[in-house]
């Protein structure tokens, strides 16, 4: 993150918050940080032994739609409960989704090369300052911990991280100087705000609106009038777009007779233009200047931006693999005998892998083979085309068999009891048709939010870097942050061990992205090179290319809006429509005991961008699943512990 990095405000505060322990009374209540909407504590639920509940029914026949982590969760913990009848469809030839870990050009694997996260790179685990990462209550430390994933802190610019960042604003002349220069801020202590007189400024009033936001959150997360708080914060800001919000008049005192009201940041133009080029949480937020202000605030004070962690994999010290299952297989096969990535358990690709892979405590085989066990079970290269709804109340679930091989695709289906969803909602619209759902199991006003809600562009551009930049070089930042093309760049080391470290060249959002659409591949790598060249040579305090360092041979380009497989890289939502995306998070409780249909994930979340969605979404579908079948939950937990989203329109 960028200027609100270097005081971890949600983790800090919440080490010496008095609320900080859980509930003797409760223990399935959630402790601050962590998502604000339930303040449920689902690690408590999924690490008891045999997890979430065990299944009574268990040959309730469930579909999952998607392999990414929404899907490979929900399914890994249904198999956990003893439920035995599971399909696991994914439209690819490999696992993760927006999950994807490359190893340079064609994502051949090298000893020694270092992985690139072309999509999400850098984990929340929402634990407080005083605590290991992995002790966070969160979904994401109990699988970190689970899978033994090996993580660090990741390279933030304006965190302590980095050795230094770089700040380029208005071709180096944002501070009035004479020749251009690139703000170097050195911040290794956590305390240092960033160079200059106009940065300082902005960096204070974003302070003080966060400070006294995140103090008033800290103390009332999780107390009796909490969802009420919540409440009254969504209905003073749900209609208000970030950049509105920036400009919105500070306020003097928070009171208690106006709960929901945290004023504005008090910035006026040419402050706010600064703060769009350096955003607050972990890069540009100009992209995101148009969003629903309550997206960047759930970002910057409940957690999702403190102490972000970058995952090395299921590694040994010298970044190696483990010894793990499957890890030396010849390759990898779906239940029908077609062929999908192997794991390789490095980098946050790890994650999926170990979720399909390692086998469970409780459980005989690993979900892969319990899976490739039933000629239905894992079913990689379809593509799902259709959902109907039959009289006889179960879905039947129509795909293209081998759909990587459009002349040989053949077209099947299956019945089945639940469905389960995971898919970003604009590939639900352009390629699957749903038939006989009424208004009773699938609202007009449900598929409406999926259909209108708003999927983001994102580009990132990565390349290996000569170890002798982080080991030698002493001039050039180690991160950089723009309002060039390029916006941010970020290099980082996983070990001495690998022949390269990582420069992410260009990471964008949005239409900073859509704008770099126009270039191929080749002349998108050479254009950030050679502008970063450029800015460099042309601050004078700098003067120095980087490209010598670059291995431009082996870069890679993500472009997630043309993945046919995404459509997307996450969603967001405007400012008036922050209620829509809340029913699809309460469509599970409320409609799919009717449907059989459970909408699952990242898609029908708020917290776009971050794995953590991805896991509640899949437990909440498991619990929701094992309610409607009458399984026995664990730990004493029922119903009536599961508190209920509120949306109040």
């Amino acid at each position: 993150m960028t200027i609100g990095s270097n005081f971890n405000y949600p983790a800090d505060i919440a080490s010496q918050s008095p609320r900080k322990k859980r509930s003797a009374d409760n223990k399935w209540q959630a402790t601050f940080p962590g998502p604000p909407d339930l303040c449920f504590d689902y690690r408590t639920l999924v690490e008891q032994e045999n997890g979430v509940a065990q299944a009574t029914d268990t040959h309730h026949k469930i579909c999952i739609i998607g392999a990414g982590i929404t899907g490979l969760t929900t399914a890994r913990e249904l198999h956990r409960c003893g439920f035995k009848n599971i399909t696991l469809i994914e439209k690819s030839q490999r696992i993760g989704g927006r999950h994807l870990t490359a190893f340079g050009k064609n994502n051949t694997r090298t000893y020694g090369r270092p992985p690139f996260e072309m999509g999400a790179m850098r984990m929340p685990f929402f634990n407080t300052s005083a605590e290991h990462p992995k002790e966070g209550r969160s979904l994401m430390a109990y699988y970190a911990d689970a899978f033994e994933l090996v993580h660090s802190d990741f390279p933030n610019p304006g965190s302590p991280t980095v050795r230094s960042t770089g700040i380029y604003l208005r071709e180096g002349s944002v501070e009035g100087n004479d020749e251009p220069t690139l703000l170097v801020w050195k911040n290794t202590d956590g305390k240092t705000p960033p160079p200059g007189t106009a940065l300082s400024t902005v960096f204070a009033k974003w302070k003080i609106f966060a400070e006294r936001m995140t103090l008033k959150v800290s103390e009332h997360y999780g107390a009796e009038r909490w969802d009420d708080m919540w409440a009254a914060i969504v209905k003073k800001y749900e209609g208000i777009s970030f950049r509105d919000l920036v400009k919105m008049p500070a306020i003097d005192t928070w009171t208690h007779d106006d709960p929901g009201n945290f004023g504005g940041m008090g910035m006026n133009a040419q402050e706010s233009a600064i703060f769009y080029a350096i955003g607050i949480g972990d890069g540009s937020w100009g992209a995101f200047y148009d969003v629903c202000s309550l997206y960047p605030l759930r970002t910057a004070i409940f957690g999702f931006s403190s102490h972000l962690q970058l995952i090395h994999g299921r590694v040994n010290e010298d970044g190696t693999p483990k010894d793990s299952p499957y890890l030396n297989a010849l390759e990898t096969l779906d239940s029908r005998g077609l062929p999908f990535s192997k794991p390789s358990y490095i980098g946050l690709g790890s994650l999926a892998e170990s979720l399909l892979f390692i086998k469970p405590d409780e459980t005989r085989q690993s979900l892969y083979e319990h899976l490739v066990g039933h000629r239905h079970g894992l079913l990689t290269s379809r593509s799902v085309t259709k959902l109907k709804k039959l009289n006889s109340g179960k879905i039947r679930v129509y795909y293209d068999w081998n759909s990587a091989d459009p002349e040989g695709a053949k077209k099947e289906f299956i019945d089945a009891d639940s469905v389960v969803m995971t898919l970003p909602s604009w590939l639900i619209e352009t390629q699957i048709s749903l038939e006989n759902f009424d208004q009773k199991m699938l609202p007009f006003e449900i598929v409406s939010a999926y259909k209108t809600a708003h999927w983001e562009t994102s580009c990132k551009v990565y390349a290996p870097l000569k170890k002798s930049f982080l080991s030698h070089n002493t001039t050039i930042p180690q991160t950089i942050v723009t309002d060039s093309l390029i916006h941010d760049v970020y290099t980082y080391r996983y070990n001495n061990n690998h022949t390269y470290d990582c420069i992410l060249l260009s990471y964008t959002w949005e239409d900073d992205a859509t704008k770099l659409v126009f270039f191929s591949d080749e002349e998108l790598v050479e254009k950030c090179i050679d502008e970063l060249d450029r800015i460099l040579l042309k601050s004078t305090n700098i003067n120095q290319k980087i490209s010598p360092y670059i291995a431009r041979e082996q870069a890679v380009v993500q472009r997630w809006m043309n993945d046919k497989n995404s459509l997307g890289c996450a969603k967001l939502y405007r400012a008036g429509t922050y209620y829509d995306a809340v029913s699809l998070m309460k469509y599970n409780r409320d409609y799919s005991h009717a449907s059989g249909l459970y909408l699952c994930g990242e898609s029908f979340s708020v917290d776009a961008g971050w794995t953590e969605p991805c896991f509640r979404g899949a437990i909440d579908t498991v619990i929701n699943i094992c309610a409607k079948t009458q399984a026995s939950f664990n730990g004493g937990f029922t119903l009536r512990d599961y508190p209920e989203y509120r949306v109040e329109r």
